[in-house]
């Protein structure tokens, strides 16, 4: 048969998919009904892209009566409805699935007389995929009633089903899929092993979870490890997962980009990054969760030349910056003191999310531009996005750096009652930095007052950083009794006080509290700083003559302040 398409002519719906059926029709004319059903069931499976369609091809089939309920008919009816089905289910999975798509699968399951096992399993597919586990399991329990047997794909349904039933029921359901797997002897299928490892991680049952991978060594596939090591890092048994992942015969993109997400969690950042470049050794291309983990580690490393690596990388293979990965070079570009860079993959960029504009005002506010913040936020919630938390914090931030006081007293003020966001002690202790770096040293009294919790380390401290710049020793006294309280083993409260009294020149408070500081044995936290020359990181911390230029770099730096004398 040949089909004439006029090109530029307006096409009617459902035009191709008519176009399809007809054709089909047209080449089985010869073969009746049968024929028909065949011709129909195949544009079905073969040619229905959308929910819509698969609506038209239904109301050919009733028209046309194809769709039955006469008893002669019953093999053809059962057989186009479960084609019916098995493609409703599958465009559910393909699509994304929704309540109208699920309703129209569940209506044509209910039409089928005496459904077979594999109508049983896509309905069951349908309800686990769009999360309706209960009725899921219910359609499992009702399978089983009517003695039918499920199969290997049944199984991993329904475990899935049973992982989402909150942890109180979860596991209780899937010990019993797992008894009824033994019993049907499935339980050693990979499919049904993987289930099965995958619910019992889910419901914090690692002993379980090994017990399945350990039953049955000659079924295991990547899967099967991929599953146990996400299990191991989120538990954060990252030893564990490591040895596994070292086991494994075959690696793929999944095992990598598990390994480094759980290494990069725990700022395990240069095993992070030697890792990722093992694997593109290994010529296995990174997914978007390794290469974010990477960024990631380099960002906590302030290694810009290694970051720089992994952008390029991206760069050269064309990938695609969704918002993780915007998020992930803003991130790292911000941290390493580029933030021009930073802020032109923002501007550039198409999808961005909620952590991506936090990414962005936290960079803002790291390089005190504080205005800039402001701003973005601003831009932020034109585009639509709620703020949370982390948002607000960033700006505070910058604002506090930037010495903006009336912008952040209105934006803290705001958050509550405006944009809903709960103020946390971050928050507050942002502020109480803030009012202490801008004099208000009574109004950030006031407000650690009216605090609904008690201030904690960081809002005290931060007033008490306020009191050390403008000498308000009462209000010092006050705000370090409550650091030492909070954290006696904090020795940086010590030398502030001392410094506090020395500016005072209470000369008797600094010997004091000298004093007391020794008699508690309490000790300040060494400063620390990281400097990569060549690809080489150099570590200084305060005090230190480790390191082997120590007598060239103390001899630069006498020079410096040589220079600086001479110039005033």
């Amino acid at each position: 048969m040949v089909v004439v398409v006029v090109v530029g002519t307006p096409k009617p719906k459902g035009y191709f998919v008519l176009l399809l059926l007809r054709a089909a029709c047209m080449s089985s004319t010869h073969g009746g009904t049968r024929a028909h059903v065949n011709a129909v069931s195949r544009v079905i499976l073969n040619h229905c892209n959308t929910l819509k369609q698969l609506h038209q091809l239904h109301a050919h089939s009733l028209v046309t009566g194809l769709l039955s309920s006469s008893p002669s008919s019953s093999s053809q009816t059962h057989f186009l409805l479960t084609s019916f089905l098995f493609s409703a289910t599958s465009l559910l999975q393909n699509n994304g699935g929704s309540g109208f798509g699920l309703g129209y699968a569940v209506s044509i399951f209910n039409l089928i007389q005496n459904p077979s096992t594999f109508s049983f399993n896509n309905i069951i597919r349908a309800h686990s995929l769009l999360s309706s586990p209960l009725q899921a399991l219910l359609l499992f329990s009702r399978m089983r009633r009517l003695s039918l047997p499920p199969d290997f794909h049944t199984f991993p349904f329904a475990l899935k089903a049973s992982a989402h039933l909150g942890p109180t029921h979860a596991i209780s359901a899937a010990q019993a899929l797992h008894a009824q797997a033994l019993k049907f002897a499935f339980a050693a299928d990979s499919f049904v092993a993987n289930a099965l490892i995958r619910v019992y991680s889910l419901c914090c049952r690692l002993s379980d979870a090994c017990r399945v991978f350990d039953e049955n060594p000659e079924r295991r596939d990547v899967v099967s490890y991929n599953t146990l090591i996400d299990a191991f890092v989120k538990a954060g048994e990252i030893s564990r997962a490591r040895n596994l992942f070292d086991e494994m015969p075959v690696r793929d993109s999944v095992s990598w980009g598990t390994i480094l997400a759980g290494y990069a969690q725990r700022n395990h950042c240069d095993e992070t990054i030697r890792l990722f470049y093992r694997m593109l050794e290994s010529r296995v291309r990174p997914d978007n969760i390794a290469l974010v983990s990477a960024l990631s580690a380099c960002a906590q490393l302030g290694d810009l030349e290694r970051g720089c690596t992994v952008h390029d990388y991206i760069r050269t293979n064309g990938i695609r910056l969704d918002s993780f990965l915007t998020t992930g070079l803003v991130d790292l570009y911000a941290k390493c003191g580029c933030i021009e860079i930073a802020k032109e993959i923002f501007d550039s960029s198409s999808d961005k999310n909620l952590c991506t504009w936090n990414a962005m005002l936290v960079g803002f506010s790291m390089h005190g531009l504080g205005q800039l913040s402001l701003n973005y936020f601003t831009r932020m919630i034109e585009a639509g996005v709620k703020p949370d938390g982390v948002s607000f914090l960033g700006v505070l931030v910058g604002c506090s750096h930037a010495g903006l006081v009336d912008e952040a007293r209105k934006l803290f003020n705001d958050m509550e009652s405006v944009y809903m966001v709960s103020r946390e002690q971050k928050h507050y202790g942002c502020m109480a930095d803030l009012l202490g770096r801008a004099g208000l040293i009574e109004e950030a009294m006031e407000m650690i007052k009216r605090m609904p919790m008690g201030g904690d380390v960081f809002v005290w401290g931060g007033l008490l950083s306020g009191c050390r710049l403008h000498g308000n020793v009462e209000v010092a006294k006050k705000a370090a009794q409550r650091v030492m309280e909070l954290k006696p083993e904090d020795g940086g409260v010590y030398s502030i006080m001392a410094n506090v009294y020395a500016n005072a020149e209470q000369w008797d408070d600094v010997v004091k509290m000298r004093r007391s500081r020794d008699s508690k044995r309490v000790k300040k936290n060494a400063g620390c700083s990281l400097i990569q020359l060549d690809g080489v990181t150099h570590e200084f911390v305060a005090g230190d003559i480790l390191h082997p230029q120590t007598d060239e770099i103390c001899s630069i730096l006498n020079g410096m302040e040589r220079h600086q004398f001479e110039a005033f």
